[in-house]
């Protein structure tokens, strides 16, 4: 039965650093160095409730540092440069601080295809070869969106591709195209940030919710599904979560909630 952290508490690295451990901790991804995952959709700040906290990041280095290579990636979105939004949000600092460096997976070149089993919408999809070899923590939001419900930890590895438009995306079902994404690319980790998340006209125009969160966990499927219900949604009614599941990615069910129940911090999350 997998295990899912929710901590409630102040934006502090003892938060995260209480949701990483209740959760299992990192040290099972020591073997390979570790690529964090951020949200980085916009330029806006992460008490917009748009982009990852810094904060959060920076909580996620101070323990693997010690213990592996890091590196926070992002790729370009239609909309966003990716460079611009790591200044902008005030990751730069972070990494300055502690000499880890941003990789725009776009300007990646040494990329593979790697096939997808059993796939949706993708039968191959091109990943830069530096994903491939490492560990992912998928350090994501907690927010509304406009197509797919919610955009949480699985949904935020659509990221790794490194097109910079990735509408095409879009056209061929995006739910469909995240479950593809995370079988091939499954995250060890997923911590999603909480502190002040998104409602209404996610994932950028918004508005924001002080939940002072942190849900972390090992099985992406769980993770979100937790998640989905403090939001409000049943996850199976939301395809990329439940089709997930039945690809036998992760538990949608049978998942134990460790720190505080899904009930004491709920919120209705406008649509």
């Amino acid at each position: 039965m997998p295990i899912v952290a929710v901590v409630k508490g102040e934006r502090s690295f003892d938060t995260v650093e209480r949701a990483v451990n209740l959760a299992g901790g990192l040290k099972h991804l020591v073997d390979r160095p570790v690529l964090i995952k951020v949200n980085f959709i916009t330029r806006k700040t992460w008490d917009t409730g748009a982009t990852t906290d810094p904060m959060l990041v920076e909580a996620l280095i101070r323990i693997l540092k010690p213990l592996t290579k890091v590196a926070i990636v992002e790729s370009d979105a239609t909309l966003t440069n990716a460079d611009k939004a790591f200044e902008a949000t005030g990751m730069i600092d972070v990494c300055k601080e502690y000499d880890v460096p941003f990789i725009n997976l776009r300007r990646e070149r040494d990329r593979v295809s790697v096939g997808v089993s059993g796939y949706d919408a993708l039968s191959e999809i091109e990943f830069p070869k530096i994903v491939m070899e490492s560990n992912i923590i998928s350090a994501a939001k907690l927010k509304t969106h406009a197509e797919t419900q919610v955009t949480l930890g699985m949904k935020n590895m659509f990221g790794l591709i490194p097109d910079k438009f990735k509408g095409k995306y879009h056209f061929k079902g995006i739910e469909k195209v995240i479950v593809d994404i995370n079988s091939v690319v499954k995250p060890a980790f997923t911590l999603i940030d909480g502190f002040v998340a998104m409602e209404g006209r996610g994932p950028v125009n918004g508005d924001p919710v002080k939940m002072d969160l942190v849900i972390a966990g090992m099985d992406p499927v769980a993770t979100d599904a937790v998640a989905a219900k403090i939001m409000g949604f049943e996850p199976s009614k939301i395809y990329h979560i439940a089709r997930a599941s039945e690809r036998g990615l992760g538990n949608i069910e049978d998942i134990e909630v460790v720190g505080e129940s899904i009930e004491k911090v709920k919120r209705i999350f406008r649509r």
